[in-house]
């Protein structure tokens, strides 16, 4: 028995060795064939990945104005890279993904396409945006693609005004304008005429008839100017004009006390809005950032400043002179003493964030054309008067807060009329004067 037991056993050995190497060899293919599979569905499903319904691109729109357009623009580089086509250039959607919400940490781990960019830009360090779910990452590249697809804006060409000598934004030409003055001119003196003619018709009437010396002397009178001078009426005239003057002067002064209207007081640094705003389009809510939160807007920090100007080190406008007061204040760890423009009275609450966040209303409202401006200057009257017009005739942002639906409810089974402000207690003295 033992000896058949091991004929038997070097009898299959033999055999059985190569049938093991063939499982082995189609395992190995299948494991390489599948390796290759699942590395092409990968590739697919990233390019897949980026959604490309207009709901999710207008959402990628807003989220790119309020989290990226201060360092990035699509087709030009700012402080950071243009993104035009970044999911195809950058190693991976997970990597971008990795790298939006922690930069540093993908730096420090040595990934060399991160190392790459942080030298090509400076060091620039980019701001760690770990609050953004991996949906909303893929709403800004669906906005970035299709901002890619469409192409860099194309510049519309000047356009000449109609006419050529018309004042710009104004609704009439100033050719109008001066013809109607002249029209009305012309149409005075020639009133003035009849009325002479009227007055010598009249004279030569009452000389046909027998009048006595008296009223013929009356009729025949010379009209002086020392004759109109000395009238009880020309006094009387006098009088009223300039008492009338002297009451409108009177309150004109009464009601301007504390408005501040165009005040626009030099500040310690030549800051252009025009610039910052208006050309580089950031968002008043990255240097303003209290403008969401609370009662005040806030006025930027150095640190804020030199967030962009650690990169930019020269004005467009202003050339060093200027960054570098910016610079000293940010290495002597000061503040920069800026003039404040827009005050309230200390009687008065105002609330940025109620504004802003509830009923949607934009900067320029109440600021004017902010990103227009070289020097910031009161736009508005930011009166009583002027903040009850505004709740008179503003409607509630009501949409999409369920806060409202009652009351838009029975507003509307009362009036046919849009629910303003006033309608919810925007008119009363506690909501501004506490």
């Amino acid at each position: 028995m033992t000896s058949d037991s091991r004929f038997v056993a070097s009898a299959l050995q033999p055999d059985t060795k190569p049938d093991m190497t063939k499982h082995t060899q189609l395992a190995t293919l299948k494991f390489t064939f599948l390796s290759l599979l699942l590395t092409v569905l990968c590739s697919i499903s990233f390019a897949q990945d980026i959604p490309a319904d207009p709901a999710a691109i207008s959402a990628g729109e807003s989220l790119f104005n309020a989290n990226c357009k201060t360092c990035h623009r699509v087709h030009q580089k700012l402080i950071g890279p243009a993104l035009a086509d970044v999911y195809n250039r950058a190693p991976s959607i997970d990597w971008i993904k990795s790298f939006i919400k922690n930069s540093a940490g993908l730096i420090a781990s040595g990934d060399a396409y991160a190392v790459n960019l942080y030298n090509e830009y400076n060091k620039t360090q980019m701001t760690a945006f770990s609050g953004l779910k991996d949906e909303q990452i893929m709403q800004i590249l669906a906005y970035v693609q299709a901002e890619t697809i469409k192409g860099p804006p194309v510049a519309a060409a000047p356009v000449a005004a109609a006419g050529g000598s018309g004042d710009a934004g104004s609704g009439i030409p100033s050719s109008y304008l001066n013809a109607i003055v002249a029209g009305l001119v012309l149409i005075l003196v020639l009133l003035v005429v009849i009325l002479g003619f009227l007055v010598s018709a009249l004279k030569r009437f009452l000389d046909q008839k027998d009048l006595s010396a008296e009223d013929k002397e009356l009729v025949h009178s010379p009209i002086t100017s020392n004759s109109i001078l000395k009238s009880a009426g020309f006094s009387f005239i006098v009088i009223f004009f300039v008492v009338a003057l002297g009451f409108k002067a009177l309150i004109n002064g009464l009601f301007s006390i504390g408005v501040q209207q165009g005040y626009a007081p030099k500040q310690p640094i030549a800051f252009s809005h025009q610039i910052h705003a208006g050309q580089y389009e950031i968002q008043c809510q990255y240097c303003h950032t209290g403008v969401t939160k609370g009662k005040s807007a806030t006025i930027p920090s150095v640190n804020v400043c030199m967030n962009c100007h650690n990169q930019i080190k020269e004005g467009a406008l202003y050339g060093t002179a200027e960054l570098s007061k910016i610079q000293a204040a940010y290495d002597n760890n000061t503040p920069i003493q800026w003039v404040r423009i827009h005050n309230l009275p200390d009687l008065a609450y105002f609330n940025h964030a109620q504004h802003v966040n509830v009923g949607g209303i934009e900067c320029q409202t109440c600021h004017g054309p902010i990103q227009e401006m070289e020097v910031v200057r009161q736009h508005s009257l930011l009166t009583m008067g002027w903040c009850i017009d505004c709740h008179r005739k503003t409607d509630v942002n009501s949409k999409g807060n369920a806060y409202y639906d009652k009351l838009v409810e029975l507003h509307n089974k009362s009036s046919k009329s849009a629910m303003k402000v006033e309608d919810i207690g925007g008119l009363e003295c506690a909501k501004c004067h506490y």
